[in-house]
């Protein structure tokens, strides 16, 4: 990467005069990450695992969800309903903490959701069923670094006090910005 070719031309030809190595070009795809490089900037996405996923959990065809989760879903370690297979629920949680990559839109639930892996019940598998008909309908999204970049920071965060009704803990997200790029972060502690 520079703003000059020549120099990273002749770094290339270094490198591949002192190791076994081939240039194959711009980046596409890396470890489940797709990347579209333009002239305006570049797009990364998880597209694929995203189809993928549905299609690991037999969702291809399901019904599209315009939201992630219920407003007013308030989820419980027991909720009254009937145990679900953690085998199966940490797999389709460990696929959704992967996708947070290029999703920031799902970052925040999917780390509720991960909290509840040792022990999970149909009604968690329901809600987490709802992020994969969200996820059905905006397998396209992803995350847009644009080549003009404005070097300000700006940094967000939201708390959720009584969604964990058990054991009150402060579920937090904070999301921050250089420029257009984003970073994220959930994390879950105790109550003050």
């Amino acid at each position: 990467m520079g703003s000059s070719q020549s120099p990273i031309i002749e770094f290339k030809d270094c490198m591949m005069r002192r190791f076994e190595m081939t240039d194959m070009g711009l980046l596409c795809y890396f470890l489940g990450l797709e990347v579209h490089q333009s002239g305006g900037g570049i797009f990364i996405s998880q597209r694929k695992f995203a189809i993928d996923l549905l299609k690991r959990f037999g969702m291809t065809n399901c019904k599209v969800s315009a939201t992630p989760m219920n407003m007013n879903e308030k989820l419980q370690v027991e909720d009254g309903t009937r145990k679900g297979n953690a085998i199966h629920y940490r797999s389709l949680m460990g696929g959704l903490i992967y996708l947070t990559h290029t999703r920031p839109d799902i970052a925040f639930l999917v780390g509720v959701f991960s909290s509840f892996m040792n022990s999970p019940t149909k009604n968690h598998f329901g809600v987490a069923k709802r992020i994969m008909r969200y996820i059905a309908g905006t397998v396209e999204y992803g995350i847009w670094f644009s080549q003009k970049f404005e070097c300000k920071l700006f940094g967000y965060t939201d708390s959720d006090w009584e969604r964990c009704l058990k054991d009150k803990k402060v579920l937090q997200e904070t999301c921050f910005l250089l420029g257009l790029g984003l970073s994220h972060g959930a994390q879950r502690s105790n109550q003050l």
